[in-house]
């Protein structure tokens, strides 16, 4: 019987253990990634958070309703996600949507509480800021709905990531996809200084 009970006690101290380290990763990592930022900004030139990162600060983001802030990395593989959401699509070579990914259970787990008229904000390298209000939430089945991005207008935003936000199972077929559209007669020229710039 105690044989059964530590065995019990030992699996369970290892489940918390490891359910717990991806969202203290991701703490840690925003930490590090606001340092980033910092000298990004200063220098004007990609940093690094550590030395062997395979990613970079791209920029800031900000939800103003929730009281939320966070940095962008570029690129979302697997290991970058880890650290905070990342930027799959918009860059220098042109004007264009851009798209950010992140998990459902860290960086992105606060998107189910945006709604129509929510406000995001994006700060370039340069510390400029763009304001982008939420048009559009939809939950897409990956296997067999995908993102058009030569569809859509160039001042968009979406971020997106798995769905349900509960689940306790990592991945899955849908996505929880918020669509915001750039505010204001300036989405162009900012958009212009931010792909010049930040490289978003």
């Amino acid at each position: 019987m105690n044989r059964w009970l530590l065995s019990l006690f030992t699996s369970s101290a290892t489940v918390l253990v490891f359910g717990l380290w991806i969202p203290l990763k991701a703490l840690v990592a925003q930490e590090l990634l606001e340092l980033a930022w910092a000298e990004t900004q200063a220098r004007q030139t990609d940093t690094r958070p550590w030395p062997w990162a395979d990613t970079w600060p791209v920029a800031r983001m900000s939800w103003p309703d929730l009281s939320e802030s966070m940095i962008v990395l570029e690129g979302a593989s697997g290991e970058s996600l880890a650290f905070g959401p990342g930027r799959l699509l918009g860059s220098d070579r042109g004007p264009g949507p851009i798209v950010i990914a992140g998990h459902r259970d860290t960086h992105f787990r606060h998107l189910k509480a945006l709604k129509t008229g929510s406000a995001i904000r994006l700060q370039a390298r340069s510390g400029a800021w763009k304001e982008f209000r939420v048009t559009d939430t939809q939950v897409v089945d990956s296997r067999s709905g995908r993102i058009d991005a030569g569809r859509l207008p160039s001042d968009t935003l979406m971020l997106v990531t798995c769905y349900p936000f509960d689940s306790l199972e990592p991945g899955g077929p849908m996505r929880y996809v918020v669509t915001a559209h750039a505010k204001g007669a300036l989405a162009g020229h900012w958009r212009e200084q931010i792909d010049t710039v930040a490289g978003l």
